[in-house]
């Protein structure tokens, strides 16, 4: 294998591809990425067993051949040549020589044929999307996911598709985050995945707010996105996601209507006097205003009173402060409407126009 490419060329796809290279591996080809020189393009893939980024691009001449070399150590000393440089890849028996300028740097791989690749995803369905509406989806919901939790179905992002509608669903069962939209989707059936953490996170890092189309490809166990310049491969998670709308109250209860950004910044303010293990506070729903109330174990008190229009009767429920903060932060609208029925109940948080995200916290005893 051997070749010349310009340094930011190589740059580019080796900081896309990057990410998915744990700094700790179980194998140590883990930590390598895969070269693949053809005719007329090169490929970075990396993978961590889980997810796999794949990039190519055009380049013409040079001879064919495929090697790993240290994913990082390639990064940092391609990231440190000067802008303008030209970088000759050569492979020279178990090494990859690289040169730019008066710069030489022999680095040691391991072959090709044991690098762990992706096969082929079987399709069994094929949507495309403007990337916009997929991040969307993401942000609104992934800060719900469950954190290596026992129920490892929570532990990542469902999405649930049908004809008409698409929606992503987020919990680690004390709160929950639903996102939903409504394009039209060539799928002859209803189908749900459920997307694990890190092929979330690497999903929330190469969408953009684009219209550009991006395409998935759903298969029995792998999910894969693919957008002009790379493609992103994502193991599954094999479990059944709860019936989430079993958990979401009905609008039909008392509702408190809160501007949301005086609300968010009371709401920080009396958490910082809050138990920091369990972050509770109480919110005390009245007809004119939400009283916000905090205490810690060192007799340390804060409380906060937020105007508000309130048409139920007076209620005291108490709440996880960082629960409530990241609904809020996920909410665009300046006003929210609070869902409460009881001490016992989940409150139902949404935008005061938009329903198409909603927020579900379940209630603390303080």
């Amino acid at each position: 294998m051997e070749f010349e490419i310009e340094r930011d060329a190589l740059l580019r796809p080796l900081q896309a591809v990057i990410g998915v290279v744990e700094r700790r591996q179980t194998l140590p080809i883990l930590a390598n990425i895969l070269i693949d020189k053809t005719t007329d393009s090169v490929s970075l893939t990396a993978t961590d067993l889980e997810v796999e980024l794949k990039t190519e691009m055009p380049l013409e001449g040079g001879q064919p051949g495929r090697t790993t070399v240290p994913a990082r150590k390639l990064m940092d000393i391609v990231r440190n040549l000067p802008d303008d440089a030209a970088v000759h890849l050569s492979q020279e028996q178990e090494r990859i020589v690289l040169k730019a300028g008066p710069s030489r740097f022999s680095l040691a791989t391991l072959p090709a044929d044991d690098f762990p690749t992706v096969d082929d995803v079987e399709v069994s369905h094929r949507v495309a999307l403007p990337q916009s509406q997929v991040r969307w989806l993401i942000e609104k919901t992934h800060f719900a996911m469950a954190l290596q939790d026992v129920r490892y179905y929570l532990n990542g992002l469902l999405f649930e598709l049908e004809p008409n509608h698409l929606r992503s669903v987020a919990t680690d069962g004390h709160r929950l985050a639903l996102a939903g939209l409504s394009p039209e989707l060539d799928l002859a059936e209803a189908t749900q995945v459920i997307v694990p953490r890190k092929g979330v996170q690497e999903m929330l890092r190469l969408l953009d707010h684009t219209e550009e189309q991006v395409e998935m490809v759903l298969g029995a166990g792998h999910v894969q996105v693919s957008l002009p310049d790379i493609r992103f491969t994502s193991k599954l998670i094999d479990g059944r996601f709860p019936d989430y709308q079993r958990v979401i109250p009905d609008e039909d209860g008392p509702c408190a209507v809160v501007d949301r950004e005086t609300l968010r910044k009371a709401l920080v303010r009396a958490s910082i006097l809050s138990n920091e293990k369990y972050r509770g506070v109480r919110f005390g729903f009245e007809a004119d205003q939400l009283r916000i109330q905090s205490n810690n174990p060192e007799q340390e008190e804060a409380q906060e009173e937020v105007p508000a229009s309130f048409n139920g009767e007076p209620t005291e429920i108490g709440f996880n402060a960082s629960y409530m903060l990241d609904a809020l932060g996920a909410i665009d609208e300046p006003t929210v409407h609070f869902h409460v029925r009881d001490a016992n109940s989940s409150a139902l948080i949404l935008g005061e126009k938009n329903r198409d995200a909603r927020y579900v916290v379940m209630p603390m005893r303080l």
